[in-house]
């Protein structure tokens, strides 16, 4: 009958702690992936909240140059009604059929500015709706980064350590950051404390 040799006690605990120096190295290597992914999230998030925001700026001063030159024809046509209401001055300058057109010429260009500054409007409030939108992501991802960085040195102090119970909680932490990574890119569930509003 052949002779079976056991491992020695230490071999097996060399073995053991090469299995969960792995384990952990991977995943490190996983909650790396997952950092990237929420900071990538967070940048975007960011970036088009800031653009939405230059945009819709725009938007609004292009609504005040609109706005104003309303104003200026509707002031223009008012002041050719007061001229066709009374007939004396009428004849001195242009003749009255004359300033009748101009206050038809008047009157279009300020209904025109009018329906113009409506779209705008209606533009710079859509941007204003993506940059809150963004606005409400960006919390849930610098948050998921930073609980994503602290499970990475978490797994890296448990890897020299040894000590399981530290990669456990950094497993805990690495999870939230994961579930936060997610809900900054679906906004489903609104976390008051974050302080984005959906």
């Amino acid at each position: 009958m052949a002779e079976v040799e056991l491992p020695k006690p230490e071999e097996l605990e060399e073995l053991k702690g090469k299995a969960f120096t792995r384990r952990v190295a991977l995943s490190t290597a996983i909650f790396a992936v997952i950092l990237a992914i929420a900071s990538l999230g967070g940048n975007n998030a960011m970036k088009h909240m800031l653009l939405a925001q230059q945009q819709a700026s725009d938007q609004w001063a292009f609504y005040q140059a609109k706005s104003i030159r309303e104003h200026q024809y509707r002031a223009q046509k008012l002041r050719l009604e007061a001229e066709l209401a009374d007939p004396a001055p009428a004849k001195k300058s242009l003749s009255r059929q004359k300033l009748e057109e101009l206050r038809t010429t008047f009157g279009e260009e300020e209904k025109r500015y009018n329906a113009e500054k409506k779209d705008i409007e209606k533009e710079a409030k859509r941007l204003e709706q993506v940059r809150d939108l963004n606005h409400s992501k960006d919390p849930y991802f610098d948050y998921a980064e930073v609980l994503l960085q602290i499970a990475i040195v978490l797994a890296s102090i448990s890897i020299l350590s040894g000590v399981r119970s530290v990669f456990l909680f950094a497993v805990v932490l690495a999870c939230l950051g994961v579930l936060l990574t997610l809900d900054g890119y679906t906004l489903a569930v609104h976390i008051p404390l974050l302080g984005g509003s959906h």
